[in-house]
């Protein structure tokens, strides 16, 4: 027997139309936004990640899934997206679009490599923003509320945004100074990776899992200290943005993200709930003005998030919220004979046609055993059709919530439940 590969899983039938549900209410909240859908390759020229991502990340250092074509070229199946829809920036000179900033979202599957456990897994379906064009604080604070609203908007309550500022590139490097002289000394007690961050990019040092109980992270430099006046500024301007649209929030001077092009707002939102796991995050994102530039295209300031639906449905499930979906049909056909049996085939298909859920049994079931599907799909309605109502040009229609039955033409009743449908959706 073949299974699916190690890091992926199937989806099945009863799981997705919770997916469903979370996709179309992330699909919603990017229209109030005003953010359009974009959908890039899910493979590019591993070139891209390199530069777009970084090489001193574990993301490029360890974790992508790289393989040649037959001409010799290097791809790279996509371990994030961002990269991505700046490359599309670019290529597609969106930066001479009319509306600016040109406000983009994605939805789909991304790859990496690494040690399969709870809500991390190899093939990950993620959903991320880029707002691209804009140096302004105020579409910060707009990136973190859309955020907040992606979980909020699904019920969850258990919420905690943290905030941090990286500064500028002067701050930055002001920082980076300090960080290397603070770890310098300490070089030999640190792991092989951070050895080579220290030379390379020691802020990424911070992010370390395997020292972080090191006694030089708690005594670490803090990058709020190197900041100069623009990013005191900046960050002050981002923070009352915040205030006044009544978003809670704490500041983490130790945070920072993954990747190496993020300057000044950095962000990360987490899940406070009993028993969702001790990785607690659930979403990040933040600034970069450079990437874009790196990428060929002209100086653009972006900002930006993303996260796994995967962990959004685990810190449902810790919650401990049930969503309402629609998993019912709204009509069963029972039919007895074989005239009648098509004849069900045709009103099954006008049902359809006129946008209702309907189905009929296709295993020659008794009717017995057509009535026990029925309840199975939970239908709304159950129209029963044997040779006595073919013969009288009639079929029964009963509801099953309330067990009324009556008589309807075969002529008229896909036009009577379709009344009663969009009726009830309308008052539902």
């Amino acid at each position: 027997m073949i299974k699916v590969p190690r890091g992926t899983e199937d989806v099945l039938p009863e799981k997705v139309e919770l997916w469903h549900h979370i996709e179309n209410k992330l699909h919603e909240i990017a229209k109030t936004y005003n953010y359009k859908e974009i959908r890039t390759p899910i493979f590019e020229r591993t070139e891209l990640f390199q530069r777009g991502v970084g090489d001193t990340t574990d993301i490029v250092q360890k974790e992508m899934y790289t393989f040649e074509d037959r001409g010799g070229r290097s791809l790279t199946l996509r371990p994030e997206g961002t990269a991505s829809v700046v490359r599309s920036y670019v290529e597609h000179k969106m930066h001479g679009f009319p509306n600016q900033p040109v406000k983009l979202y994605y939805m789909g599957p991304y790859f990496r490599y690494e040690r399969p456990q709870k809500g991390r897994m190899r093939q990950f379906t993620q959903f991320g923003i880029e707002a691209l064009g804009s140096a302004d604080p105020a579409i910060d604070a707009e990136v973190i509320a859309f955020a907040m609203d992606c979980y909020r908007s699904l019920g969850l309550q258990s919420l905690r945004l943290v905030i941090n500022s990286l500064g500028d590139l002067e701050s930055r490097k002001n920082h980076r100074q300090a960080l290397m002289d603070h770890f310098t000394p300490y070089k030999d007690e640190l792991c092989g990776d951070c050895q080579l961050r220290l030379e390379q990019n020691p802020l990424r040092i911070l992010d370390c899992k395997r020292d972080r109980e090191h006694p030089s992270m708690k005594a670490a430099p803090s990058i709020l200290d190197y900041l100069n006046e623009e990013s005191q500024l900046y960050f002050e301007e981002l923070r009352s943005y915040l205030e006044k649209m009544d978003i809670a929030y704490d500041i983490d001077p130790t945070m920072v993200r993954g990747l190496d092009y993020y300057h000044h707002t950095v962000f990360e939102i987490m899940s406070d709930a009993e028993g969702f796991g001790a990785i607690t995050t659930l979403s990040g994102g933040g600034r970069y003005n450079g990437l874009v530039q790196e990428l060929g295209g002209p100086e653009t300031p972006g900002i930006g998030f993303a996260f796994s639906i995967e962990r959004l449905i685990m810190a449902l499930k810790a919650e401990g919220i049930d969503l309402p979906l629609e998993d019912e049909l709204d009509c069963y056909v029972v039919s007895m004979g074989d005239e009648a049996k098509k004849e069900a085939a045709r009103v099954v298909y006008d049902l359809r046609r006129a946008g209702i859920r309907a189905d009929k049994d296709y295993m020659d079931k008794k009717m017995k055993g057509q009535f026990k599907a029925a309840d199975r799909y939970k239908a709304k309605f159950v129209l029963v059709l044997g040779e006595d109502e073919l013969n009288e040009g009639k079929i029964t229609v009963k509801n099953m919530q309330t067990g009324e039955q009556k008589m309807h033409s075969l002529e008229k009743v896909v036009f009577y439940l379709k009344e009663i449908m969009q009726g009830g959706r309308q008052h539902g």
